[in-house]
């Protein structure tokens, strides 16, 4: 059996019963679409809480978009992976205009 899951960053914005909860998905490959997720296995077996705002990574299937499993919780002060993209964007501009003003 393959893996067929597509990976996405959200943020949590409503809990339900039994684990449940509507994410908003932050990622650039399906930005603003809402997913209705539940726990993963492991993060049920561990006991991880999980509230609304926190940032979570979630995985679905190609075959229901509309459904999802949190899988992991990033800590607050964590950054996350697309935000990364963004931090080495704009440090590569400010060395870029650094340089531009030293050389003039």
């Amino acid at each position: 059996m393959s893996k067929d899951v597509i990976e996405l960053i959200g943020i949590v914005e409503e809990s339900f019963p039994n684990a449940t909860f509507r994410v908003k998905v932050l990622s650039s490959q399906a930005k603003d679409h809402e997913l209705h997720c539940t726990l993963a296995g492991r993060m049920r077996k561990f006991r991880v809480r999980i509230l609304p705002g926190d940032r979570v990574k979630v995985e679905i299937t190609p075959y229901d978009l509309e459904k999802g499993r949190i899988t992991y919780r990033f800590r607050s002060d964590q950054i996350l992976p697309l935000d990364e993209e963004t931090e080495e964007k704009e440090e590569a501009e400010e060395t870029e205009e650094s340089k531009t003003e030293q050389a003039s």
